[in-house]
């Protein structure tokens, strides 16, 4: 199983970047998928998921109507359009797969995103 993110960077204040999750190993359009992020000093909170059925989204009150979360289950592929960046996201940004119903849950190693001037 793996879980490999790509797209993060260093981005002025007001920018945006797109992150890319790839899974392989497991049967991906099972699972829910969902961003993850950790800053310095703090504990992983979660940004956006999309689930497995019908592709519904939701996300974490701080990164609504700026940040986009898609899928893609033919590509097995999960993104992270991010705008409007701000300095409080800067985050190790990390890449989840959830089946609730048969327990199993996989991570990503992250990815980096640096919002600053």
């Amino acid at each position: 199983v793996q879980l490999v993110e790509s797209g993060g960077g260093l981005v002025q204040p007001g920018g945006s970047l797109r992150l890319s999750c790839v899974a392989s190993g497991f049967t991906f359009s099972r699972y829910d998928m969902s961003w993850y992020r950790q800053a310095p000093g703090k504990v992983r909170e979660l940004v956006a998921v999309i689930t497995s059925v019908g592709g519904s989204t939701n996300y974490a009150d701080p990164v609504k109507g700026r940040f986009t979360i898609s899928r893609d289950n033919a590509k097995n592929t999960v993104d992270l359009q991010m705008n409007s960046l701000k300095p409080e996201d800067t985050a190790v940004y990390y890449c989840n797969a959830l089946d609730l119903r048969g327990g199993y849950t996989y991570w990503g190693q992250g990815t980096q995103v640096t919002v600053s001037s």
